[in-house]
């Protein structure tokens, strides 16, 4: 991780100072995200600004740039997944301001000591970028003569339920 990125940091304070991180952390940084992965290794370029946005809410604007390494449900081989990020983030003291935040902005709750964990805010973005089912690019469709082979057709197990169902002759 860059040693400019706090591991909290008061985000009131951030707000108000219009603080910028921009820096690496290694994927072996984000701990929730780490299950998802086939390894841990690479790194995530990322930035992150605070401000005000154009109404004078307080946000963070998001950026995250890494390739994650993950395994093809296809072909159950490690593939690297290219992921480019850009959230913007409405920084919010109650849930009820939630409603006052421009369309495309995401709230984020945060306590009433101020205190917010930058990795948590770029971990959360890669991990809402991760596919539901993970395939490499280079897999191709399935078509029927990739498709794998069925097995031979076998018995029926309910067919001797089948013969008992019908009536006597």
């Amino acid at each position: 991780m860059s040693a400019d990125l706090p591991d909290s940091l008061d985000a009131w304070r951030a707000v108000t100072a219009r603080r910028v991180f921009d820096g690496t952390a290694a994927l072996s940084s984000f701990s929730r995200l780490r299950d998802s992965l086939a390894d841990t290794e690479g790194t995530c370029r990322y930035r992150l600004v605070f401000g005000l946005d154009e109404l004078d809410h307080p946000m963070v604007e998001v950026e995250a740039d890494t390739e994650l390494p993950l395994v093809c449900q296809r072909s159950l081989e490690r593939f690297l997944l290219r992921v480019s990020v850009r959230q913007r983030l409405g920084l919010l003291r109650r849930e009820e301001d939630e409603t006052m935040l421009p369309p495309g902005v995401e709230p984020v709750l945060v306590g009433a000591d101020g205190k917010l964990a930058p990795l948590d805010l770029i971990e959360d973005e890669l991990i809402l970028a991760l596919p539901v089912v993970p395939l490499a690019p280079d897999t191709g469709a399935l078509t029927p003569d990739t498709a794998p082979a069925r097995t031979q057709d076998r018995d029926n197990p309910f067919a001797a339920l089948a013969a008992l169902k019908k009536p006597p002759t």
